[in-house]
């Protein structure tokens, strides 16, 4: 190409270019850039060309002749001149490149976020209870106390119970602070055990609290004690209860200026039953020198006094003397659990030992209880005293040198002290007696008792070991037979054998998201990682459903404010396992999988109170309700005795033992399990059914289909039945042979209606009874054989919503009368036999003069001489009476013994409070059902609107108030459950009984 075709500017003025091959400037295609940037592309897409420097897009590539090479750019994989729209332009990394496919991003036009909300919120830490940061420092070596889960003599399983403020949680402290390495504070109370958030803010005890401690006797032999302390407010009795059907003892704490509580009775009973040895604490020792200022020798007949209240509470349930408690007997032990000290007439006797030569420490113990006197003159012991004068022995050798240890702290001087101490053999640091009185004293009588090896010495010596304790334990609460593999293997603890665990107890973790089973291993292994079998309440070999498969995620040891990890644990010791809890409601029975035994569950608990209390909660904000029926199960876990339901009404109900036993639930449904505001209803009481005479007439109901017709009447069961009944010494499981003699016995029934007994009702444990009345002459037997489980099922259907307002019929005997069933099996199925059943049960109720039953408070307040009437006074307005009030020996103090109904006793107790300017101090349990008065189907009451009601308008006041409330119509008429002639022949004869 010559230069012609070029002008002075260097513009091609020549002829058309056919083709490239005509040009003389090479030009080299565009390489098209990949869609997404890989090793060789940048960020935006861009593709560099070979041997194009990218830092300088003016910088000139050379071709292989050295001559210059032309590039053009490409946007997108697109040649450099196509035209490319706005919207397809990308000049900046999309959000999931930058952060990454796993980040969710968000992007608003506005801000939208409240000033109160930070932009960052902070990392939210839930922690409900309170824990020890890290593994606190103990006195013993924990890999010691892991080696001796394995050896079952070796362990003790105790539970330390009493009545409220006796010093059961400062008895732990003490043990605590023996234990371990903590800082003791003056002025403030450890209360160790007490982890909740209201236990701190109320001073009590409201969960019971497990600790596993390495502790010495007098001799120096370690054991392994599992101790739980439990709550001893009336309203947290269910946690006892729990608890008792896992130990083998229990250390019973008596205050020694209460002496015997409402507390300690219903404690001392029911470790009776559960066949629970029992060792006896008199605390709070101190309280007869520092606040009744009791001389020793009076101090002497208190604390003798105190015992022997112990002993008749005992011999009230059980002569058998192997029960009674004694300090000779080496199951007393006298203690001030907030000084921390505690001693044994052994161990005392031992201090005297070690100070003045090896004597026989036993016989000289055996002399330091009782009506025996020390002679001086003649340094010998005697039954009679010398003179007047004379001292019995525990007075002189050791209420007078306690008493005068105390003094001479109390009092200013600290050099008579000093020579005290010298004289005992103790010595302190001086910056000591600098202290104020109370860390002094505290730190005198640490000295001078040391550890409580005395408490210790009456745990290992009276209170068997699980092995010991086994074979009883398992013939009380196992329900499979006894000559089985399996159970044999139960009652020897082997750890050999198949793996069993009995929980009776869940405790949430610190953030309460979680729950962990608290049981005992009976026989056999559990480690982590084991896949096990979860059976429920309502597991049996008929019926399998309530069996979950499950794995153990841990095992560990409760330490109250901490946990300790282990691998393995033995029979015998109480565990806490995680994993396993999605499935337990109240207790359940744990085995490992591939058993070749049949698989049988340990009883459910019989507690020692009912949860009679009720009230309704609803979510303020409706769509919140699915976290509240989250919050409802996890709080039905936590709390052994609640029961949770929703009404036909559709309200969410909680039962409860009482009011701070509610405002416990009600805390923990809010705050710890769904974090939400709820509504709750004012409280109401659970009512019971019954009836207080027989059936005015046959009652009978034919089935829809007019082929079979069952015919009954309704009366009342004997006083003390039902409670029999529902504490187990009558069941259904006994053979007819046995129940019969049993009521033959003590009720004087007939022995073909004991013998007949078809069911107990709602349940296998309810208070009524039906019977089978019916004679063999007048009806077919066999055909009445084979619908006998739809009749129980109908008859337990009615007693559990009975026909006055829905709530539980208790006290009443159904007897069958005479039945018509027909030949074919169509026609008497169980949907035409049910509700017959049920529907004639529900009409000879209403024609035997139905009643109403409301629960009963037990009452017992403490007060002076000074307020026990205001005390009646204020009883009187809420329907209650006294039945005794005694004052208490050795005090200033008054005990008032009450009954007053459950529904007029909320707020009873502020009530009181405000009335004495709170110097009464009130306990409530449940005691017993009684009937409201007045009837409840009389329509001739005259109700007015707010106004209470009075008097024999009471029941019919209570039953219209409740059937509006669950969404029940008015109207009680047994018309509805009659028969149309029926109805006929009653309105012509007796037309009030139709109501």
């Amino acid at each position: 190409m010559s230069t012609e075709d070029y002008d002075e500017f260097g513009n091609y003025i020549g002829g058309d270019l056919d083709s490239d091959d005509d040009s003389d400037v090479d030009i080299e295609p565009a390489v098209a850039a990949p869609s997404a940037p890989g090793p060789s592309t940048t960020a935006g897409g861009y593709a560099p060309l070979e041997g194009f420097d990218e830092d300088d897009d003016e910088d000139e590539a050379m071709d292989e002749d050295g001559g210059m090479a032309m590039t053009l750019h490409t946007v997108d994989g697109t040649t450099g001149n196509q035209v490319v729209l706005h919207e397809d332009k990308k000049y900046y990394a999309t959000a999931a490149e930058t952060y990454g496919e796993d980040v969710e991003t968000m992007v608003q036009e506005e801000d939208l976020q409240p000033l109160t909300e930070p932009i960052v919120a902070p990392v939210k830490v839930r922690a409900f209870t309170v824990q020890e940061k890290d593994l606190p420092e103990t006195r013993f070596d924990r890999n010691f106390m892991v080696d001796m889960l394995q050896y079952p003599d070796m362990l003790r399983n105790v539970m330390v119970a009493g009545h409220i403020h006796h010093g059961k949680t400062s008895l732990m402290d003490m043990l605590v602070f023996e234990t371990h390495k903590l800082t003791w504070d003056a002025d403030r109370p450890t209360r160790y055990t007490d982890t909740h958030r209201l236990e701190r803010d109320r001073g009590i005890s409201i969960k019971a609290a497990p600790m596993s401690l390495v502790l010495q006797d007098s001799r120096g032999k370690s054991s392994l004690v599992n101790l739980v302390d439990t709550p001893g407010h009336a309203n947290f009795a269910d946690e006892v209860a729990s608890v008792a059907r896992l130990v083998d003892g229990v250390v019973l704490v008596v205050d020694v200026v209460e002496g015997v509580m409402a507390g300690t009775e219903a404690v001392i009973r029911h470790a009776m039953q559960e066949k629970l040895k029992i060792v006896l604490v008199v605390n709070k020792i101190d309280r007869l020198i520092l606040e009744l200022r009791l001389p020793p020798a009076e101090a002497f007949f208190k604390i003798k006094h105190t015992i022997e209240e112990v002993n008749s509470v005992i011999a009230g349930i059980d002569n058998d003397d192997q029960y009674r408690v004694s300090p000779e007997r080496g199951n007393v032990a006298f203690a001030s659990a907030q000084m921390g000290w505690c001693f044994t007439l052994n161990t005392f006797a031992a201090m005297y030992a070690d100070m003045f030569g090896a004597f026989d420490i036993d016989e000289f113990a055996k002399r330091l209880w009782g009506n025996i006197y020390f002679d001086a003159e003649k340094r010998k012991f005697t039954r009679n005293p010398a003179d007047v004068e004379s001292k019995r022995s525990f007075v002189h050798f050791i209420l007078e040198p306690l008493y005068k240890l105390y003094t001479q702290v109390m009092s200013e001087s600290s050099d008579t002290l000093k020579k005290t101490l010298a004289d005992l053999h103790i010595t302190l640091k001086p910056s000591v007696y600098k202290m104020d009185v109370r860390p002094l004293l505290k730190v005198v009588l640490e000295a001078f008792f040391g550890n409580a090896t005395g408490l210790v010495d009456i745990i290992t010596t009276n209170i068997p070991s699980p092995l010991q304790n086994a074979a009883s334990k398992v013939e009380r609460t196992f329900t499979g037979p006894l000559n089985t593999p399996l159970a044999e293997s139960l009652m020897r603890c082997d750890p050999k054998g198949p793996t069993v665990v009995q929980v009776t107890k869940l405790f949430h973790t610190s953030d309460a998201q979680e729950f962990r089973a608290f049981g005992r291993v009976m026989s056999g292994t559990v480690k982590r990682g084991q896949p096990v079998y979860v059976l429920g309440e309502g597991y049996s070999l008929e019926d399998e459903e309530d069996m979950v498969a499950a794995i153990v995620d841990g095992v560990m040891l409760d330490e109250s404010r901490y946990n300790v990890d282990i691998d393995t644990g033995y029979p015998g010791n109480l565990v806490l396992l995680s994993g396993v809890d999605a499935s337990i409601s109240k207790t359940a029975t744990i085995y490992e999988r591939g058993l070749d035994d049949d698989m049988y569950i340990f009883r459910p608990i019989k507690h020692m109170t009912q949860a009679v209390l009720k009230v309704a909660v609803e979510p303020i904000v409706p769509s919140e309700l699915p976290k509240m029926l989250d919050g409802l199960r996890k709080v039905n876990k936590s709390y052994p005795l609640l029961h949770t339901k929703v009404e036909e009404s559709g309200e969410h109900i909680i039962l409860g033992t009482g009011e701070i036993y509610l405002d416990s639930v009600l805390h923990d449904l809010r705050r710890l399990y769904s974090e939400i505001e709820i509504k709750v209803s004012d409280p109401v009481t659970k009512f019971c059914e019954t009836v207080v005479e027989t059936s005015a007439l046959k009652c009978y109901a034919e089935t829809p289909n007019k082929k079979n017709r069952l015919t009954m009447i309704s009366e009342p069961l004997e006083t003390g039945i039902a409670n029999d009944i529902e504490s187990g010494k009558v069941t259904m499981k006994m053979t007819n042979k046995e129940r019969g003699k049993f009521f033959e016995n003590n009720y004087g029934w007939d022995l073909l209606a004991s013998r007949n007994i078809w069911a107990f009702g709602p349940d296998d444990n309810g208070p009524n009874a039906l019977i089978n009345d019916t004679l063999p002459s007048e009806v077919d037997t066999k055909l009445l054989t084979s619908v006998r489980e739809s009749v129980k099922q109908g008859f337990q259907w009615g007693t559990r919503e009975g026909p006055l307002c829905d709530e539980p019929i208790r006290g009443v005997k159904f007897r069958l009368l005479d039945a018509t069933v027909a030949e074919e099996p169509i026609y008497r199925g169980g949907g035409q036999i049910i509700p017959t059943a049920r529907r004639v049960c529900y009409s000879s109720f209403l024609l035997a003069s139905p009643r109403l039953l409301e629960p009963v408070y037990y009452v017992e307040v403490q007060a002076p001489a000074d307020c026990v009437a205001a005390v009646y006074t204020v009883l009187s307005r809420r329907r209650g009476h006294v039945t005794r009030d005694i004052p208490k020996p050795g005090s200033p103090l008054y005990t008032v013994k009450a009954f007053i109904p459950v529904l007029d006793a909320n707020g009873f107790e502020t009530d009181l409070r405000t009335a004495t300017m709170g110097q009464a101090f009130v306990q409530m349990s449940f005691d017993h059902w009684q009937v409201v008065p007045g009837d409840p189907t009389d329509t001739s009451i005259q109700l007015r609107p707010l106004e209470p009601a009075q008097g024999q308008a009471l029941a019919r006041d209570l039953v219209l108030k409740t059937r509006r409330r669950k969404g029940l119509s008015d109207s009680i008429a047994v018309a509805k459950y009659l028969e149309p002639d029926t109805i006929m022949a009653i309105s012509a004869a007796h037309p009030d009984l139709l109501g």
